[in-house]
């Protein structure tokens, strides 16, 4: 039934709608969520300091926060992590959201240590590589013999998320798992990915000019699985789309299991 549906929050990101900010997510990434995972999403604020309030960082207390989850799930942005953040200055025109940043990021580490399952898409990998230590690309399409995996604008939404390439899953990863393959399609919608890959993640699938398109935690035994796609996109029309939603929410449910069965 619905009320016993696990709860899992998704850090807002902070958008300007005229003179005033608003906290918000997509609307896709929810129904994919709900449905796709069965869970119940609900939306974290962004509550650090921002336009309207120097400081409430301590109103966001990453264990006050998870006490009340089941899980906590990272969506893409037209907004990147701030480089300070991996000891790199800004470049000009990267988009940057400070307040997403200074929740997401302390919520991620406290989360793996919780061992709450996690499940970040996009920007939410990069936040997932760079809270854990790595470093990103800020434009990968300077990079030489990288891909411009930017969305093209002139194109419709069905567009510019229809698949744009293949990727290799690592042999034996838990995405090979789910695929029941060694390559799928995916589409390609970002600017930014992972450089330095964070101490405590393996790559589960890349690119064909190996940029990383995947990552999981080394420790298995905590699930943490973030990809640079957009599963979130008309996931019930892709089998391996929906099979990343349902595992991330089997791993919820059962964490909630294991829980019951230690307090009985």
């Amino acid at each position: 039934m619905a009320e016993h549906w696990p709860v899992v929050s998704i850090p807002c990101d902070v958008v300007m709608q005229g003179l005033h900010p608003f906290h918000g997510s997509g609307e896709k990434y929810i129904n994919a969520l709900a449905h796709g995972a069965g869970v119940r999403p609900v939306l974290l604020p962004a509550v650090a300091a921002g336009r309207d309030l120097s400081s409430l960082a301590d109103f966001c207390a990453p264990d006050d926060v998870l006490d009340s989850l089941d899980g906590l799930f990272l969506t893409g942005n037209v907004s990147n992590v701030d480089p300070d953040y991996y000891g790199q200055p800004s470049r000009s025109g990267n988009l940057l959201d400070r307040q997403r940043d200074a929740t997401a990021l302390p919520l991620i580490r406290r989360a793996i240590a919780r061992n709450i399952p996690l499940f970040p898409v996009c920007r939410g990998m990069q936040e997932l590589n760079v809270a854990l230590g790595g470093s990103l690309y800020q434009y990968v399409h300077e990079v030489p013999g990288m891909l411009d995996h930017r969305e093209d604008r002139n194109l419709s939404r069905e567009g510019q998320y229809d698949y744009a390439h293949r990727i290799a899953l690592t042999p034996g990863g838990l995405l090979a798992t789910l695929a029941g393959s060694r390559e799928v399609r995916v589409n390609s919608v970002h600017s930014q990915d992972i450089h330095r890959l964070a101490e405590g993640l393996e790559v589960e699938a890349v690119a064909p000019v190996g940029l990383v398109e995947a990552v999981r935690l080394t420790d298995h035994s905590r699930y943490a699985v973030g990809v640079q796609f957009h599963p979130e996109w008309q996931y019930p029309e892709d089998v391996f789309y929906t099979a990343l939603f349902r595992a991330f929410g089997d791993a919820i449910r059962q964490r909630r299991t294991a829980g019951s069965q230690r307090d009985r």
